[in-house]
């Protein structure tokens, strides 16, 4: 069964690893996530941004999918079905849906909005017993057509964010989605450090997983960092593999060609990367 993200964070903030958030867009990568996570012993969050939602017909598509699959492969590591950036409306069509944890990415809204609506989904979590992530400061890149430029989070926001009673909060500490330019800055420390001090045992969030050196993933954790999403290596992951296979000609099997052997690869190369981020994160045999 699917479960809130609260109990497995607060449990990585106090063990001081984070779990990973792998984003699903598809059976495949579903699988191929649930599948690594059961044999590591680790938890995991299924994270599902709108547009993948789209691509999957429909938010109760992808819970049935989610939930019929928990059953059938026997998981039993504890998982979550996380809205990843989602709008107001977007995390209400989720709830109803079936998920157990979303996220409100507010941060594009002036502050007082921001509250606002993070106020009214903090209340209705908190009577179906779902997890809520809150974003201040936005992340760079692109994540469904939204830009951000990786600005850093105020803490004082962040303070007044996280004592409406979300569970988790993502902060921008100059952290990007997609792959990082050549001249990136790195991640900053010493915002991260001032958003800890003001929002005390919050869970924090880091967004765009990919691509931060491993000792800033580390230092990050050490800072209160419970969550790393992962998503743009799985892409890439999954797209050389899969362009290796068909450059080789393995797709054509005499009779016709079978997309379950060429998707094989890919979803081989997801399982190799969702392990070696679970291991980085520390959270292989937490569950």
């Amino acid at each position: 069964m699917l479960v809130s993200a609260k109990e497995m964070l607060e449990k990585a903030r106090d063990g001081k690893y984070a779990v990973g958030q792998f984003n699903i867009n598809n059976l495949e990568w579903t699988k191929a996530v649930l599948q690594t996570a059961q044999e590591l012993k680790s938890p995991v969050i299924l994270g599902v941004s709108e547009g993948a939602g789209k691509y999957m017909t429909g938010y109760k598509t992808v819970a049935a999918m989610v939930k019929a699959m928990i059953e059938e492969l026997n998981i039993t590591v504890p998982v979550a079905l996380h809205l990843d950036h989602g709008s107001y409306d977007g995390c209400y069509k989720c709830i109803e849906a079936g998920f157990s944890s979303i996220m409100f990415d507010g941060s594009h809204y002036p502050i007082a909005e921001n509250v606002e609506k993070t106020t009214e989904l903090v209340k209705v979590c908190a009577e179906k017993g779902l997890s809520l992530e809150a974003e201040v400061g936005s992340i760079g890149g692109e994540e469904d057509g939204v830009v951000g430029m990786g600005e850093c989070a105020d803490p004082d926001e962040c303070k007044q964010i996280a004592d409406l009673g979300v569970t988790m909060l993502a902060a921008g500490i100059g952290n990007i989605h997609g792959k990082y330019p050549a001249n990136w800055a790195g991640l900053s420390f010493e915002t991260l450090a001032a958003v800890k001090e003001k929002v005390g045992s919050m869970p924090l969030v880091l967004h765009g997983g990919t691509g931060i050196p491993e000792d800033q993933i580390k230092k990050a954790i050490s800072l209160g960092v419970a969550k790393i999403n992962v998503n743009t290596e799985c892409q890439l992951t999954f797209a050389e593999a899969t362009r290796k296979y068909i450059e080789a000609g393995k797709d054509l099997e005499g009779k016709g060609f079978d997309p379950r052997k060429l998707l094989l690869p890919g979803t081989e190369a997801i399982k190799a990367t969702v392990k070696e981020k679970m291991e980085l994160f520390g959270s292989v045999g937490k569950a």
